[in-house]
């Protein structure tokens, strides 16, 4: 039981490190579209920014989520404040969430 247990976990963790590259592949070239030619498309925005969300457990993702939010904040700040709530609901632990209030 242990062993199956343990293959289990590795095929999980497998399925997280190819949601992350797979991510990665598809939006970072997004993200660097939206910023470079200062777009104000929000729906191509916030698109992004729900995808991202999805895999934001890993630091990679972390760091092109919070790349966008800042860059949507002078667009929409209220939208901005809403995705990061909604990723901090997501992806922060009780204790973390106790410490920042």
């Amino acid at each position: 039981m242990d062993k199956d247990l343990h293959e289990l976990a590795k095929s999980i963790v497998a399925l997280q490190n190819e949601a992350v590259r797979q991510t990665l592949l598809s939006w970072k070239p997004e993200v660097d579209r939206i910023i470079c030619t200062n777009s104000k498309d929000v729906n191509a925005i916030e698109h992004t920014l729900d995808a991202l969300c999805e895999v934001a457990f890993d630091d990679e993702i972390l760091i092109l989520f919070k790349k966008l939010c800042h860059y949507y904040y002078d667009i929409d700040p209220a939208a901005t404040v809403e995705y990061i709530q909604f990723y901090r609901e997501m992806w922060d632990t009780n204790e973390e969430i106790k410490t920042n209030e």
